[in-house]
């Protein structure tokens, strides 16, 4: 299977992508009164290699991730920042704004 799953969407020259690691897809992580929805209608457009996902990742900017491959490849490529990254339930969740 695909490691990631991701949703691209455009609007003013903004390139907006929510990518997740493909086996989150689906599910929903909750933590205390934090609960997020993996949903496919968010995250689900198609599945990707790597490759494809490093691409995204570098010409997309507003970008949501979700899962332990996922953002350990955005900060691998420079992309977003240890400091931003919030844990649900061991699930690691960063949001980047690229100015």
């Amino acid at each position: 299977m695909m490691p990631f799953s991701v949703r691209v969407s455009n609007f003013q020259n903004n390139t907006t992508l929510n990518i997740c690691d493909a086996e989150l897809l689906g599910k929903t992580i909750v933590q205390d009164e934090l609960t997020m929805n993996i949903t496919e209608s968010y995250y689900g457009e198609k599945f990707i290699e790597r490759e494809e996902a490093k691409l995204l990742l570098k010409n997309s900017s507003v970008i949501n991730m979700v899962g332990k491959e996922t953002v350990s490849l955005s900060i691998e490529l420079g992309i977003g920042n240890e400091n931003g990254i919030k844990m649900i339930s061991d699930i690691p969740f960063l949001l980047v704004f690229k100015m």
